[in-house]
């Protein structure tokens, strides 16, 4: 199956990154850096592993995540549909990083990835990952006129025809390309609660499983118009390398299948996965 659209997609460009206030973001961490930190905090004043060690990129101009907002985006009609094309047997294994579960995908060749859109080059894709948090009112990244969502879904690929690997792209300028999918509650996904059922396989760090051939298009909304901007990474090395895709419509999950609140706490991060720390402290 693969994601490429068959209809025209609207796309649209953010101008100017706009900042949300603390207040408007609960459960959020504040960031020290020239928009905001670059360190990371739990409301308990400990510091997630990754950023207790030194920053290598202490700020900057196009740090992300950012709160999208409406009157800031502008319909740009040179924006292409972007050209998704998974290979479903390229899936290799799912694994618990310690801080959050990720899908990892052999990229040795061009058989998945995406084109088109904002990109000028074809990316491979690395993995896919979600971040979530420990209620419904706050567990995605980005946030839309304020409003947070209860997780978001990052399928994270590297320019494949100006790096060698991914570790040099995610460094490298225009290094990597992000699509950004959020989630809310609703309806049930029988693809998600395909990596549900293997969760209990990865309860510890470091634990993998295999996942079996797996399209990962199959996450992704029925219509694929988006939001795009140049930012960065989320967390150390904070490297402005990231071309942010951003889908403008969610996709429904059920909250038995794990998102934040109660079910979520019981599934994800204290049932199925053993997590070193709150999963909503994650990285790209």
């Amino acid at each position: 199956m693969s994601g490429r659209n068959a209809w025209k997609t609207s796309a649209f460009s953010l101008v100017e990154q706009m900042w949300a206030p603390l207040w408007s973001r609960p459960m959020r961490p504040e960031r020290w850096c020239s928009q905001h930190s670059c360190a990371r905090q739990t409301s308990t004043n400990t510091l997630h592993p990754l950023w207790t060690g030194p920053v290598s990129v202490p700020g900057g101009t196009r740090q992300s995540p950012i709160n999208i907002q409406w009157r800031d985006s502008i319909y740009d009609p040179r924006l292409k549909p972007l050209r998704v094309s998974y290979d479903a047997i390229s899936c290799m294994y799912v694994w618990n990083t310690g801080y959050l579960f990720q899908v990892e995908f052999d990229d040795v060749t061009e058989a998945s990835g995406i084109s088109g859109g904002p990109l000028e080059n074809h990316y491979r894709l690395k993995q896919f990952h979600f971040h979530w948090g420990a209620v419904n009112e706050a567990g995605s990244e980005h946030t839309v006129d304020g409003h947070a969502y209860p997780a978001e879904l990052h399928l994270v690929h590297w320019n494949s025809v100006k790096y060698q690997n991914y570790q040099e792209a995610v460094v490298g300028e225009n290094g990597l390309a992000v699509i950004g999918v959020f989630l809310k509650l609703g309806a049930h996904h029988q693809t998600l609660q395909r990596l549900v059922d293997i969760l209990p396989e990865i309860k510890h760090k470091d634990a993998r499983a295999a996942v079996g051939p797996f399209n990962p298009s199959s996450l992704l909304p029925a219509c694929r118009d988006y939001w795009t901007y140049s930012g960065s990474l989320t967390t150390p090395p904070l490297t402005e390398s990231v071309t942010w895709i951003i889908q403008k419509e969610p996709v429904e999950v059920a909250l038995s299948q794990g998102l934040p609140g109660t079910e979520a706490r019981t599934r994800w991060m204290e049932g199925s996965l053993h997590l070193s720390q709150p999963a909503m402290w994650t990285a790209d």
